[in-house]
């Protein structure tokens, strides 16, 4: 893997990398391509979606779908500012990793037909095929994590980063870490612990929708409660990192209930809407009259 420092700021360091992955044997002809710029305001983000680590087999007898090569193209903002209000993520990618796989908890699978409670892929409820990674295959090809990227963790744990594990960016562009985190939100030196999200099961049974008793199926089953956890409803909070030494607000990704979290704290780029035949298929956007088009003449290319 090639790394080099493209733009060095008092907030953070920013890399662009050319992954080249250890190939495993659901996806062995393609190589892992990832391109991580920051230009003028923004952060780019363009791969071709193959994981640079071990994946389960695919397809499979619960995920149908072969991995395929795809053309991510995300822009997110390079300096992020947190918003009046929380923006949901439902049926969108909430955010892209640094090997250019996307975060994307949201399933296709509904209560018959209803599209207002789509079914949790990590409760168990149902088997999606996912493999150690929590992640699995779209009908397009694309390979996405519906939770803790285990075997990526590991990749970038090897790479020395032991106290806390940059993952990716989401869709705002605040950046997105693992569940282990500072112990004091503020201190560094305060050593680490695996921090818990504070969204709770609810009790009793459901007053619309899906008869029965609130089983973790849905993510309507779960409510928010204020300080029961570390995090915000968004799943995130304010604090140092290694990458952000004087503080920012980020994402954790955690073993619980969001998993990934499915609300953005500042504004998500449009990049992040849906295009395409399905989901986790991106296009190439074109220009839109009297915006500036949303990715740098050029793009990524195949290596």
């Amino acid at each position: 893997m090639k790394l080099s420092i493209v733009r060095l700021a008092a907030k953070a360091v920013f890399l662009s990398a050319t992954m080249i992955a250890t190939i495993s044997p659901a996806n062995a002809q393609w190589e892992n391509q990832v391109e991580i710029t920051v230009r003028g305001e923004y952060r780019y983000i363009l791969g071709n979606g193959i994981p640079n680590h071990e994946t389960g087999q695919f397809p499979n007898r619960n995920n149908p779908n072969q991995i395929r090569p795809q053309r991510h193209q995300y822009r997110v903002p390079a300096d992020p500012v947190v918003a009046s209000q929380p923006t949901p993520m439902e049926g969108k990618p909430f955010g892209i990793a640094v090997n250019g796989v996307p975060f994307d908890p949201g399933t296709a699978e509904t209560y018959r037909g209803d599209r207002r409670f789509h079914y949790e892929a990590l409760t168990g409820v149902l088997n999606l095929g996912l493999d150690s990674s929590n992640a699995h295959v779209q009908p397009t090809g694309a390979y996405h994590y519906h939770g803790l990227p285990t075997e990526l963790i590991k990749k970038e744990q090897l790479r020395g980063k032991q106290k806390m594990t940059l993952l990716g960016y989401a869709a705002d562009g605040f950046p997105i870490y693992s569940s282990r985190s500072y112990a004091d939100a503020k201190d560094p030196e305060s050593g680490t612990k695996v921090l818990q999200s504070s969204y709770r099961l609810k009790q009793g049974t459901r007053t619309e929708g899906p008869p029965g008793r609130y089983d973790g199926s849905f993510a309507q089953d779960f409510e928010y409660v204020p300080a029961s956890g570390d995090l915000d409803e968004c799943n995130g909070r304010e604090g140092v990192t290694p990458e952000y030494p004087e503080g920012t607000y980020y994402y954790v990704l955690t073993t619980e209930f969001p998993f990934i979290p499915r609300m953005c704290k500042g504004t998500p780029d449009e990049s992040f809407n849906r295009r395409g035949p399905g989901p986790g298929q991106q296009t190439r956007p074109g220009p839109t009259p009297g915006r500036r088009p949303p990715f740098p003449p050029g793009g990524f290319r195949s290596r």
